[in-house]
């Protein structure tokens, strides 16, 4: 079993994924003609993206995200995470928490996109060296 996908509920897909590729670079890989479900190429994983609309009419009841009362956060890994911070908000992200170094050595920061869902950029993780 892979891990596949990540679906995010928003009231307007086509301007949820412009948000993503001008925030992050990401390429939209699909969209449905009916613009109520696309798919955004970021690595092995894919971020989906479908309506609220949507998802009422299979009889799910999807309630809007808070960054300040995250029930989960979408973490996008970089190696210039002050730079793709700086992105993201001039893209309309709003700022979180400013870039930090963390005391286990990686940096963090982090955003919410603009339906309110929590995205962390962070560096590689340093694991320790097997012994």
């Amino acid at each position: 079993m892979i891990f596949k996908y990540t679906i995010l509920y928003v009231d307007n897909v086509t301007d949820s994924m412009d948000f993503f590729v001008r925030a992050f670079g990401f390429e939209q890989r699909f969209i449905h003609e009916a613009g109520d479900y696309g798919e955004l190429s970021t690595g092995n994983t894919t971020l989906a993206f479908s309506s609220t609309e949507l998802m009422r009419q299979l009889n799910k009841n999807p309630r809007a995200p808070s960054p300040n009362n995250p029930t989960f956060e979408i973490a996008f890994e970089s190696d210039h995470v002050a730079a793709d911070l700086a992105r993201a908000i001039d893209a309309g992200a709003t700022l979180v928490q400013q870039a930090r170094n963390e005391p286990w050595g990686q940096t963090t920061a982090y955003v919410s996109d603009p339906n309110g869902y929590l995205i962390e950029i962070c560096s590689p993780v340093q694991l320790p060296a097997p012994s």
